[in-house]
């Protein structure tokens, strides 16, 4: 159990989990009282109101300046000379499915006494903390597919980037509005001009729920997993439908 984060494993799984658990208890839990607050999710194609604003030079660095007035931490944005400009983000990682980290278990030497120089590598699998959250300092010209990959290196996730989304979150009227960024819109921009609430605009990565499953991006291992839990569910349904034929045969049988 981390005396930071509340994370609890296996004792002799300690060894394979890496978090960054340097934050405070209960770090980036501040919409948990919200969970009851229904999620309405909103069409990727649909672009924001962050998204149709156009800032020339001058309009940037105001927004800078007032970005910086506004927030109370040392997270300051500052503009470079090439005109971009850098800062940093709060992802909160909202995942309902476990992902996987690289482990090496070391193999034994035939010969006594003389290590073998090679690992087998294998992967293992466990839940992230809810509540999990994670700072990262880019650039105004970041794309939201780099974020991602960022994201999952930080916490050497291995899993293939396109399981996963990063979502724009605002609360407006009691209602939470979720909407899936492109890969190619710029997290840092839509932060500016959003300006600092968390209320107002805030990120999430999730699990990327897409209308067709892109199986592309599965594992050999994981595919053939998913069709041993295909051919189980098929089987239970017909066993169920078979069995509740059979009794309505019995019973027509009974009147008869």
């Amino acid at each position: 159990l981390s005396p930071d984060c509340s994370f609890t494993c296996h004792y002799r799984c300690r060894a394979l989990v890496r978090l960054d658990c340097s934050g405070p208890p209960g770090a980036g839990d501040e919409d948990d009282g919200n969970e009851q607050v229904l999620e309405k999710d909103t069409n990727v194609d649909e672009p924001s109101e962050w998204e149709k604003t156009e800032l020339d030079q001058a309009q940037v660095e105001q927004r800078i300046k007032e970005y910086n007035s506004q927030i109370n931490s040392n997270l300051f944005m500052s503009l470079n000379k090439d005109g971009s400009y850098t800062g940093f983000i709060k992802v909160q990682l909202k995942l309902v499915r476990p992902v996987s980290v690289p482990a090496t278990k070391r193999v034994p030497s035939l010969q006594a006494g003389r290590p073998h120089p090679q690992g087998v590598k294998r992967r293992t699998s466990f839940y992230l903390p809810k509540g999990t959250v994670k700072h990262l300092h880019i650039l105004s010209h970041t794309r939201a597919s780099e974020v991602i990959d960022a994201l999952l290196r930080k916490f050497t996730v291995i899993d293939n980037p396109r399981k996963f989304a990063l979502f724009e979150r605002s609360e407006k009227d009691e209602q939470v509005y979720l909407r899936k960024l492109g890969d190619d819109e710029q997290p840092l921009r839509l932060r500016l001009l959003a300006g600092p609430s968390e209320k107002v605009l805030s990120f999430v990565l999730k699990e990327n729920e897409t209308g067709e499953v892109n199986w592309d991006a599965f594992t050999l291992p994981e595919l053939h997993n998913f069709l041993l839990i295909l051919q189980r569910e098929e089987e239970e349904h017909l066993r169920r439908l078979r069995h509740r034929y059979a009794r309505c045969r019995q019973k027509m049988q009974e009147a008869l």
